[in-house]
């Protein structure tokens, strides 16, 4: 019989630690996080935000307990499955990690190139998805002529553009103006509308706010399973 809980996640975490030598990044995470939900995870610098994020993408691999993804193992996946396993997800970093000599067409078109589609999937998805973030204008432009906004833009293009069930972003909006932030929320939000899951890691207090959403609290690297209170949020927990 189907655990209830298991057809309905697309994440689950079972008492899950992670070391980088002997020191604790996380410490005894247990979660689930349902199909279409909209998590923060937020906490203190050092908390250990990325390094959730980069154990559910296979960065990083447990130290001890189970991840499972879309009811897959993750410590059942063969070497060889990591990459279409990585299909699931679109990722958004801070930095954006665009490639600095390539346009933004190609920027984006690498994804469904390296997942083996026709050129005419590739050419009609690609001007699509960058229609949908505003820069199908600036297509042919390299990395370093765009803002910080505008970069940031292309990568959630990029982490759309191969329909993934979960999008996992690292402090999305962290080097961009309020503005630039906004439109990056907004695009988000809509991706969930259409039946995506989010998760984006973030300190950003003010900007878990406006967007509302369900918040996983990290401290020292052990999740605070207690419920959010907007009053009890404040700098005192930073």
């Amino acid at each position: 019989m189907i655990d209830a809980n298991e057809k309905s996640s697309v994440i689950r975490m079972f008492h899950v630690h992670h070391n980088y030598g002997i020191q604790k990044a996380l410490i005894d995470i247990t979660l689930d996080i349902p199909k279409n939900d909209f998590v923060f995870i937020t906490g203190p610098s050092g908390a250990g935000k990325t390094t959730l994020l980069k154990l559910l993408y296979l960065a990083e691999a447990v130290t001890e307990g189970q991840v499972l993804i879309d009811g897959m193992n993750l410590s059942r996946v063969p070497r060889k499955r990591i990459p279409l396993l990585r299909r699931k997800f679109g990722i958004i970093f801070q930095d954006y990690k665009l490639i600095a000599n390539r346009t933004v067409f190609d920027n984006v078109s690498l994804v469904l190139e390296a997942a083996g589609k026709k050129r005419r999937l590739i050419l009609k998805k690609v001007r699509s998805v960058l229609r949908l973030v505003g820069m199908e204008d600036r297509q042919t432009a390299l990395p370093l002529s765009l803002s910080g906004g505008e970069q940031q833009r292309v990568a959630v293009a990029r982490a759309l553009v191969g329909d993934p069930k979960i999008i996992l972003a690292d402090e999305p909006t962290g080097s961009l103006d309020d503005d630039s932030a906004g439109i990056i929320m907004d695009l988000l939000k809509d991706v969930h509308i259409r039946g995506t899951t989010v998760i984006i890691a973030t300190h950003d207090k003010d900007l878990i706010r406006k967007t509302g959403g369900r918040v996983l609290f990290l401290k020292e690297g052990r999740l605070d399973t207690s419920s959010f209170v907007e009053k009890d949020y404040d700098n005192s927990i930073f």
